[in-house]
């Protein structure tokens, strides 16, 4: 009986660990710059880690169409928050050991983007 009292605290003393590694990816995570961009580079979009626009680039031709402008906007925007949460499943993996814990995305503030399915 004992010995599950051992287990019990091994396995608190690990989800402790988890959760310091876990604030500190967040750290790193802000720090971090992914870029995406569209219509061949006309908008380029920067977010950083936690999927927050940092910022955006417009070549002054793409205002001549403000419907395509709009559409360039979103698609680097998408782009740039697809790479950012890749990089966060990427970096996820290897903090949980290669384990798939269900939420763990969301905790670390990496769920859908702005227009971007659930």
């Amino acid at each position: 009986m004992l010995g599950n009292l051992g287990n019990i605290a091994n396995l608190l003393k690990s989800a402790k660990d988890m959760q310091g590694n876990m604030a500190k990816m967040q750290e790193e995570l802000a720090k971090r710059r992914y870029d995406g961009d569209a219509g061949g580079g006309m908008v380029r979009a920067v977010v950083d880690g936690k999927c927050n626009l940092v910022d955006i680039k417009i070549d002054p031709q793409a205002s001549k169409d403000v419907e395509l402008l709009e559409d360039l906007v979103k698609a680097a925007v998408g782009s740039a928050i697809t790479k950012a949460q890749e990089g966060m499943k990427s970096e996820m993996a290897s903090l949980a050991g290669g384990m798939n814990i269900p939420g763990l995305t969301d905790m670390l503030g990496g769920g859908a983007g702005p227009g971007q399915p659930g």
